[in-house]
């Protein structure tokens, strides 16, 4: 959407109905067209798919679905809405949640008239949008996520993979050392090695990861 051309279309989601009404009279009083309002997250599924806005103006704790998930639902069904969270919580986890669900920008319930029509303004055009303090948390988690180490891939042994295979087949360890021609513990000793290295605890758990990875 160009800044320049007509203001953002609106829903706003709150499911406190006296907020709700209030800051979509304030917002279309500011310039902006509210094209709908919803109370819950159904609601604002329904209510965006029949009036198609630019932004959607949203609260996180709504009574059916988290605001994360109707973010993401959102973002589904037309992947050009903007999400702009408005929010009474400054949590991090919240936050956080919401970015990765795909929201443009987040704002708490302390934000003024103004940085609200602001926000929303340069959400419509895609810009990142955060209360003051919430961005550098943002930034800093992702800088933390960039800079971690990648998780390494436990490596097993010829002979492991193969104990394992034959593990996710249904066979019994003493079936396994026959056809390995190994003593049974040895087998044993390699089956507890496998589990050390995959952090795994049992051998159903060692069984599904063996399924998983297309050895059986």
């Amino acid at each position: 959407m160009n800044a320049d051309g007509p203001p953002p279309r609106l829903l706003v989601v709150d499911d406190h109905p006296i907020w709700r009404d209030g800051i979509a009279e304030r917002l279309t009083a500011a310039g902006l067209p509210v094209v709908g309002t919803a109370g819950d997250g159904a609601q604002a599924l329904r209510v965006a798919k029949a009036t198609r806005p630019h932004v959607v103006l949203l609260d996180l704790h709504l009574p059916d679905l988290a605001g994360a998930e109707v973010t993401r639902r959102l973002l589904a069904a037309d992947p050009s809405v903007r999400v702009l969270v408005l929010s009474a919580s400054g949590e991090r986890q919240d936050v956080l949640d919401a970015v990765t669900a795909g929201a443009t920008g987040y704002l708490t319930k302390s934000a003024s008239l103004d940085e609200v029509v602001a926000a929303v303004r340069a959400a419509a055009v895609g810009q990142a949008v955060f209360t003051p303090g919430l961005a550098g948390l943002v930034l800093g988690e992702y800088r933390r996520l960039v800079a971690a180490p990648e998780k390494a891939t436990p490596r097993l042994t010829n002979r492991e993979t193969e104990v394992l295979r034959l593990v996710a087949k249904g066979l019994t360890y003493r079936e396994i050392a026959e056809r390995l021609v190994l003593s049974h513990r040895t087998v044993q000793n390699h089956v507890q090695n496998t589990l050390t290295k995959l952090q795994l605890h049992n051998k159903a758990q060692l069984v599904r990861y063996a399924l998983e990875q297309g050895l059986d």
